[in-house]
């Protein structure tokens, strides 16, 4: 059958027989014959007589057969061969008419249609046959070396960072488990300080007041003790400079001469006495058994020093409570040397003079509350560095206690500096009875709270308690004759004032035993011996005194 094809571009084609891969060959129709219509002829692929015209691809005879267009009979087609080696010539697709000799096939010569899809493989072919290879046609080239380095270098490259991953990894488990510890010990530390302070919920410290925060005597405290000697009119007095570095807060507590302590030898005796006899040593030893603390150091300030210090700092602002006559004054009437009234600037002189100023009838705390004052004030212009205080404390030239030393005493003023300049700052005074004693109740305030210690008088008829009553007519004879007493190891007890005068005083006992002790107490005030005389004494007192016109105050000092 002789098909014909559109190629789809107006061309038209027409088989013209199979190739050796048993594909069907076709041939471009010329226009003319394009126009007649197309005969159906038989066709034999396998070399059979047919109709139309044969061809031979691989044909290599030197004649060509032309078409035929007669109407006639037409000329029988050879049988097509794909092997035919004869010398008939079969149509050439691409027009070239080989005229004579042999031509060998060309697999390129095949023409195939346009989008056809090529011939499929036949491994059955004698080519295919023939292409049996063998090892030995073969050859191993080995790939370039840079191409082998590149892949370790790649290979090596991500094991490196493989590494480096897993090994941040470790470290930043490492680091969470550090987190971890650090937290629980802070956690723990932070419950077991809580525990001993006696603020964990539900959990009170013994001896704790209700709603404080921390207990008092879990609080920590910095203490020292500073004796102010009056260089000019003779006499002390004695302060307590505590830091609680738990609560931060500063106090001046003020602690009166006529305390009662014990000495080394188990003798009561008084701050004042204890101050001047037993030197700082021993008084702060015996300050510490009475208010159970524990004080690092003793600065004794004479007041030059105390001028001194005033006049380093820049002067001070206080509130005063009196006027301060200038004890240099010559000439009565002469102004003040300090102004009562609020926030008066004192220099170095004025400051001394107020700190140590009593007036006539007042009691020695009066004096001591205008010294707290004057203390007080230094701190809030002193410097809260801790070495430039130390210069401050340098440029005094003191020759210190050796419990404490320049550094020492400057880093410890700077830190109530800082507390005094910031508002927490407070001066306490400690309450003391007529008899130089303490009770727990009226000591607790400052003992307990701002000491943190608790309150331990002498006992009991361990020193000798003299009763007296005023019949001077001067009221100031009573207090100056309770601090003559204490000073020499006596409680006293006071009386009251009588209503009228008395001439002469008059010491009595009641107990032989306390004979000897009524002759001590005659020679402490300045009185003779004479007015010693058996009777009957004040309750609770051993030895009686009436003090009388002949008692002069300056004679016992």
């Amino acid at each position: 059958m002789n098909d014909r094809y559109d190629g789809g571009y107006g061309d038209q084609y027409e088989l013209v027989g199979y190739d050796e891969y048993n594909q069907p060959v076709y041939r471009q129709v010329p226009a003319q014959q394009a126009q007649q219509p197309p005969q159906q002829q038989p066709y034999d692929p396998y070399g059979q007589q047919q109709q139309g015209y044969g061809y031979d691809p691989y044909a290599t005879g030197t004649q060509q057969r032309t078409p035929d267009y007669d109407t006639g009979t037409q000329q029988p087609v050879a049988p097509y061969d794909p092997y035919d080696t004869g010398t008939t010539t079969a149509y050439d697709p691409y027009g070239q008419a080989a005229t004579s000799g042999q031509q060998p096939r060309v697999a390129e010569q095949t023409a195939y249609i346009p989008q056809q899809a090529g011939p499929a493989e036949d491994t059955d072919t004698p080519d295919a046959r023939e292409r049996d290879y063998h090892t030995g046609q073969f050859a191993f080239v080995e790939e370039p070396t840079d191409d082998s380095e590149d892949v370790i270098d790649w290979l090596n490259f991500t094991e490196n960072r493989t590494e480096r991953r897993e090994e941040a990894k470790r470290r930043a488990r490492g680091r969470l488990v550090a987190l971890v510890v650090v937290m629980a010990l802070v956690v723990a530390g932070g419950a077991g300080y809580l525990w001993y302070a006696g603020k964990l919920p539900g959990v009170s410290s013994s001896g704790s007041k209700t709603g404080t925060t921390t207990a008092a005597g879990a609080q920590n405290r910095d203490v020292i003790v500073v004796h102010l000697h009056n260089t000019s009119a003779g006499g002390t007095s004695t302060a307590l400079l505590v830091d609680n570095t738990t609560t931060k807060q500063g106090t001046t507590v003020l602690v009166p001469n006529s305390l009662a302590l014990t000495d080394d030898d188990g003798n009561t005796t008084t701050l004042a006495k204890s101050v001047d006899d037993d030197g700082s040593s021993g008084t702060r030893d015996e300050l510490d058994t009475v208010l159970g603390t524990n004080i690092e150091g003793t600065w004794r300030l004479d007041t030059p020093y105390l001028q001194n210090l005033v006049d380093l700092v820049g002067n001070i602002n206080i509130d005063t409570n009196a006027e301060v006559p200038d004890p240099t004054a010559t000439k009565k009437g002469a102004a003040p040397l300090v102004h009562k009234g609020k926030d008066q600037t004192l220099s170095g002189k004025m400051a001394v003079a107020y700190a140590t100023y009593r007036a006539s009838g007042e009691a020695q705390n009066a004096q001591l509350e205008r010294f707290g004052q004057v203390m007080q004030g230094v701190l809030r212009q002193l410097t809260s560095d801790p070495t430039a205080a130390t210069t401050t404390v340098q440029t005094l030239a003191q020759i210190l206690d050796p419990s404490l030393t320049d550094k020492d005493l400057g880093t410890f003023l700077a830190k109530l500096a800082d507390l005094a300049k910031g508002g927490d700052y407070k001066t306490a005074l400690l309450p003391v009875q007529n008899d130089g004693t303490m009770t727990a109740q009226a000591s607790a305030s400052v003992v307990k709270d701002v000491l943190g210690g608790s309150a331990k008088s002498p006992d009991e008829g361990s020193a000798v308690r003299v009763a007296v009553q005023n019949a001077t007519g001067v009221k100031d004879d009573t207090e100056k004759a309770r601090v003559v007493l204490l000073n020499g190891g006596f409680t006293f007890l006071e009386s009251g004032t009588t209503s009228s005068t008395s001439a002469t005083s008059k010491i009595t006992y009641s107990d032989a035993a306390d004979k000897e002790n009524a002759t001590e107490v005659a020679k402490t005030l300045g009185l003779p011996t004479s007015t010693v005389t058996k009777g009957t004494v004040s309750a609770n007192a051993d030895v009686s005194v009436v003090l009388g016109e002949d008692y002069k105050p300056s004679s016992s000092s």
